[in-house]
């Protein structure tokens, strides 16, 4: 288990959200926490403690007269910690390569490739061929409906027709280095971790999976780590004192790295 620092921007400003609340009519979301740093302020401290592998999510579509303001804040951010954090957001053959040169590690991909409901191969070798796999991030958020999980695209508020399980992570694994997961329904509301996405997680072999959403205290880290069998990485937003939370920031790398070292020995 590894600690994935975050970096979400939302209307131009580093936010945390609730992560079912996002509506791009009006540009809305329920926040939980704004913050009067920037991005590359972030970016700095995780580049600081040697953190590699978290995220940047632009919150905003394209078509949003805050995306230019939202993109700045990802590129300073981007800038100030080249090579140390993935960025997803609208991501497309056209703009990947902009955010790579600016100094993304990664490039992370939902709603290009599940559009209509469905998957878009088509679509996702295109991408493929464009970045290289090794450089791409397949996120598979996602929500339950009728006790099944299903993707959720289009900044989590469209269900897609795809179930979300291990079957389908095995069928995308050829196309990308590693996946992303937010359990969506508890996502920003630190209210304790999605425990079947958790354990579904757990089960998935070769690719690097990072899981967020929900987590609320200690103990949950180390549930995850257990349901996850110490192969699922973790990302923490809303409970993040960094981010207005009761977590300390110090403690949770802490802990962290020492269920690692644990999941090292087994």
């Amino acid at each position: 288990m590894r600690f994935r620092p975050c970096i979400d921007i939302h209307n131009g400003q580093v936010k945390q959200i609730v992560g079912g609340s996002l509506a791009d009519e009006g540009d809305q979301a329920r926040e939980n926490y704004v913050s009067g740093k920037d991005g590359a302020w972030y970016a700095k401290l995780y580049q600081s403690d040697g953190l590699l592998g978290g995220h940047i999510i632009l919150l905003n579509p394209k078509t949003s007269e805050y995306y230019g303001r939202t993109k700045e804040q990802a590129l300073g951010a981007l800038r100030a910690y080249p090579g140390g954090m993935q960025l997803g957001g609208g991501i497309d053959p056209d703009n990947a390569g902009e955010f790579l040169d600016a100094g993304a590690s990664h490039v992370i991909v939902t709603s290009y490739v599940f559009r209509d409901g469905e998957i878009y191969y088509e679509n996702l070798r295109r991408l493929r061929e464009r970045v290289g796999r090794e450089r791409l991030v397949l996120d598979v958020s996602c929500r339950r409906r009728e006790d099944r999980y299903y993707v959720v695209t289009d900044r989590w508020q469209k269900f897609a027709k795809v179930e979300m399980n291990e079957a389908l992570l095995d069928r995308l694994s050829p196309y990308c280095s590693e996946f992303l997961v937010h359990a969506v329904d508890v996502e920003g509301k630190a209210s304790g971790i999605e425990e079947d996405v958790a354990r579904l997680l757990g089960r998935v072999r070769g690719l690097p999976v990072t899981y967020a959403g929900g987590v609320s205290d200690y103990e949950d880290l180390e549930k995850l780590w257990e349901l996850g069998e110490g192969r699922v990485d973790v990302t923490i937003g809303s409970a993040l004192s960094l981010f207005g939370g009761r977590l300390d920031y110090r403690e949770v790398l802490r802990r962290v790295q020492s269920l690692g070292q644990a999941g090292e020995r087994r």
